[in-house]
């Protein structure tokens, strides 16, 4: 799926770029307060830092599918802009951090010139459509989500209706009843059927971590596909008619949704089949075909490559690697450490992936990559060239593939130092336990603090920043939850408060379980 480069930017986007720098100087003038300028930037992706003078960019990758040329050009805006790193999310963004807020406009403008947009990015708006990273080549799919996942983003992109609204809306699709997605805590969420021939999606909405989390209501077994559009439209009028506007804490569409504190599933979902029939369209027929499709590299290697460590290179296979189900392809994980990728690696990536894989990279919802369409000839020969980007790791997305956000390294409302705990629950595992490398059937996610960035209480071991008063003193500390995640089916759960422990315990804790 190529998506060609722009290198004429939308007239759409041009004055997106000179309101964003009008209302910077505006702000430095004194002519608008901070908390409005505050929402101003981050419905356009510029987030305030713990550290103060710089901002964290957050780049907004519908359903985590970038291009080669598309990471060149982050790689490269952020040694131009930032410290040079990149930081894939839970959320299949990409953040850049410490970049100054002057210069957002300047580096949203060459990120347009590749066809990505800063736009509703954060703040209270429709964020990111996220999507399973394997849509297209999952070989459970009945269908590939990611033409309808695009046609979404594009439809709610700048939409008046989401611009103002009570609180954000989060949106993901799975590719498969499996969920891999994680649907079930998400506001909306759109699982692929088929019946009687006919594309459609089982709908759930109202799902939600954070301080309080529910599990998502199933609304529609199955809604035909050209019903999605207009029936999420209808319900984001309803939510920002209804919703709380007051109390930012209970504002999310999950408290709309509950008997006790809002109108319940029932009645939302009666205004909101009310409100449909009252749109200017009752059905939206999604393109399938628009988003083309990257073929693989025509490189066909003669013979295997040299490995030395033999051991190693099974381990990858087995932890990293899947066939599609285009049988004669496979698809190759990147587990990066805490989801960061460095400015040269993520070049010398792009070019492997042109020379090994098809021009299709995507973001993964435990902060790693996926490459695609990769023949079998040439495993060895792209396993060699990851191993000498430092991108070889073994274990994605098993217990040793550890999901943090940042926490107190960029966040303001961080608590905890989630990323070092992260490092060193890794060490513990690798060290004592390796036979568990291969383990996938527990994952453990880190949170700086309850809201769920590291979306711990989706994990089956999962640690959010907190602290413990002990007379005058505050110690550093972490609940610990367990239960949580996909069973087989996958159903979700939700994890259960354990207890909560003093940071420095946590090591042992993770032994104990």
């Amino acid at each position: 799926m190529t998506l060609p480069t722009t290198k004429s930017i939308s007239k759409q986007a041009k004055n997106d770029i000179l309101e964003l720098n009008q209302k910077i100087n505006d702000f430095k003038q004194g002519t608008i307060p901070e908390e409005r300028f505050k929402a101003f930037r981050l419905t356009r992706g510029v987030y305030g830092q713990r550290q103060l003078g710089v901002q964290m960019v957050r780049v907004k990758i519908p359903f985590g599918r970038m291009t080669a040329e598309q990471l060149v050009r982050m790689a490269d805006l952020s040694e131009k802009y930032t410290n040079g790193n990149l930081h894939t999310t839970t959320r299949q963004n990409i953040q850049l951090h410490y970049v100054k807020v002057d210069d957002s406009p300047a580096l949203w403008e060459e990120l347009e010139e590749v066809g990505i947009t800063l736009r509703e990015a954060c703040g209270n708006t429709v964020r990111n459509i996220t999507g399973s990273a394997y849509a297209g080549i999952d070989p459970d799919e009945p269908f590939d989500i990611s033409p309808y996942a695009h046609s979404m983003f594009e439809y709610f992109l700048r939409n008046p209706i989401c611009q103002d609204m009570g609180r954000k809306i989060k949106s993901a699709f799975s590719s498969s009843e499996k969920d891999s997605a994680y649907t079930y805590f998400h506001d909306f969420g759109f699982i692929p059927r088929i019946k009687n021939g006919e594309k459609g999606f089982k709908v759930v909405i109202g799902g939600g971590l954070g301080a309080q989390a529910f599990i998502a209501h199933t609304v529609y077994e199955f809604l035909p596909a050209n019903r999605i559009i207009p029936f999420k439209e209808a319900a984001l009028r309803i939510f920002d008619r209804y919703g709380e506007r007051e109390k930012r804490l209970k504002a999310r569409m999950k408290f709309l949704l509950d008997e006790k504190r809002g109108i319940g599933v029932e009645k939302f979902l009666e205004l909101t089949e009310q409100e449909m029939q009252g749109l200017a369209s009752q059905t939206i027929e999604i393109d399938t075909h628009g988003l083309g499709e990257a073929p693989p590299a025509e490189f066909i290697a003669e013979s295997p490559a040299h490995i030395e460590d033999q051991q190693e290179y099974h381990l990858w296979l087995k932890t990293n690697v899947f066939q599609q189900k285009q049988s004669d392809f496979y698809a190759v994980n990147i587990k990066l450490e805490l989801g960061n990728i460095k400015a040269p690696e993520a070049r010398a990536l792009a070019d492997v992936v042109l020379e090994y894989a098809a021009d299709d990279i995507r973001v993964t919802v435990n902060q790693g990559l996926v490459l695609r369409h990769i023949r079998p000839e040439n495993l060895s020969h792209l396993y060699v060239a990851l191993k000498a980007l430092g991108l070889a790791d073994t274990g994605f997305n098993t217990i040793a593939d550890i999901t943090a956000c940042p926490g107190t390294d960029t966040c303001n409302l961080g608590v905890t130092n989630s990323t070092g705990v992260a490092q060193q629950l890794e060490a513990v595992i690798r060290k004592e336990y390796p036979h568990l490398l291969t383990e996938s059937d527990i994952n453990i996610k880190i949170s700086g603090c309850m809201n769920s960035c590291g979306q711990h209480m989706a994990a089956n071991i999962g640690f959010h920043g907190s602290s413990i008063k002990h007379g005058a003193l505050v110690i550093p500390a972490l609940q610990v939850v367990l239960g949580g995640g996909l069973d087989a089916e996958g159903k979700g759960f939700i994890a259960e408060k354990v207890i909560k422990l003093p940071t420095k315990r946590i090591p042992q804790a993770l032994r104990l379980l």
